[in-house]
């Protein structure tokens, strides 16, 4: 299974973005998805997740993105996405879709065995 994310782009202080991550080769199964992001000379952080149920279960966010990003998936589609709204400078990272190793939302890389390549997301002050 190969994930591609895509849908990053530079964008002003305020504006939106949907990123989108498919599968290839394989499916997303019952693991649970997230989307996390890394800055330069920062670790990668945690950013979305959601569980395999998706909205009717378990969607966890870190405190700085709430309110603002909402996260979904489409499981007959093997798709996430994670839609980007009033975004700020601080937002700027490159920003990676994984599948976690179970059906749970968990917060930390280390859980996520499989990732995408990252999609850049600039956004101008």
């Amino acid at each position: 299974v190969q994930l591609q994310a895509s849908g990053g782009g530079l964008v002003q202080t305020g504006g939106s973005l949907r990123l989108s991550c498919a599968a290839s080769g394989g499916n997303f199964g019952m693991n649970a998805m997230g989307w996390f992001r890394q800055a330069p000379g920062n670790d990668r952080e945690f950013v979305a997740a959601i569980s395999w149920r998706g909205p009717g279960d378990t969607i966890k966010y870190r405190d700085s993105v709430k309110g603002r990003f909402t996260i979904s998936r489409d499981n007959a589609k093997n798709t996430v996405a994670l839609q980007m709204n009033s975004l700020k400078p601080e937002d700027t990272a490159a920003y990676y879709c994984a599948r976690s190793r179970g059906i749970y939302v968990q917060l930390r890389v280390a859980e996520y065995p499989l990732w995408g390549q990252g999609t850049q997301v600039t956004v101008s002050s």
